[in-house]
């Protein structure tokens, strides 16, 4: 059997994901979300606000149950969130930027350094999928603690590829980029204001043009992508060249 532990699996990217992955009967899938949307004999949802710390460290061992017959482990950390839009220094709440590190940073870390401990000893592959952004390597006004945030996912995807590489795990870890997806995330961005972020008329052409991508179709491409790490070597991917 392979498993699949995916953040963020109740909407979006993630629930495309997770329904592409169980058309297959090997597949088992493990959601990790406020919410659940899925229904499916191979499907376990596991309710979580990645928002609040304390929960999350008390309920980890939920997450990673045993999985003694696993041939492949993978963990997707596709959760994340935009925060507020706006210029720091401009009535921006000191809080709003712990928010977005705590769910963009530090639960994707949290999850990683438990998933690495707990299948250590699990003879099988495994792969651990970080959900990026090319964000995290443009700057982008009014997105300040979000483009730090996915670079920061960046470069830990990077440092841990190499420890696994010294350590010769044979465990493979990469940031993807999906590009522009038709989200909620998307229609937050639509509803801000210029004053607040000066290319939204960009991001507004983007809908009005049909340039978005649907979740449905980035999530058979990264179920592809899984499918074919092999050929990635490289921990930076993204949709866009798949």
């Amino acid at each position: 059997m392979n498993y699949y532990i995916i953040t963020g699996a109740s909407k979006g990217i993630g629930k495309a994901i997770a329904e592409e992955l169980l058309k297959d009967e090997n597949n088992h899938v493990v959601g990790v979300s406020r919410t659940n949307s899925i229904k499916h004999p191979n499907y376990r949802y596991q309710p979580l606000d990645f928002s609040d710390i304390p929960a999350v460290e008390h309920n980890l061992q939920k997450v990673f149950l045993p999985c003694k017959d696993a041939e492949r482990l993978v963990l997707i950390n596709n959760a994340g969130v935009l925060g507020d839009i706006g210029y720091v220094g401009e009535g921006m709440a000191n809080e709003r930027f712990e928010f977005v590190f705590d769910v963009n940073v530090i639960v994707p870390a949290m999850l990683m350094n438990t998933f690495l401990e707990a299948y250590q000893n699990v003879p099988c592959e495994k792969v651990i999928v970080n959900v990026s952004s090319g964000a995290g390597k443009y700057p982008i006004d009014g997105w300040a603690s979000y483009c730090a945030s996915k670079a920061a996912l960046d470069m830990m995807s990077q440092a841990i590829q190499q420890e696994q590489n010294v350590r010769g795990s044979g465990v493979k870890i990469y940031a993807l980029s999906p590009g522009v997806v038709d989200t909620s995330m998307q229609e937050h961005i639509r509803e801000s204001d210029a004053e607040s972020f000066s290319n939204i008329q960009r991001f507004r052409e983007y809908k009005a043009n049909g340039e978005l991508a649907s979740p449905e179709e980035v999530g058979r491409k990264v179920v592809q992508f899984l499918h074919s790490t092999h050929k990635y070597n490289e921990v930076l991917v993204s949709v866009r060249d798949m």
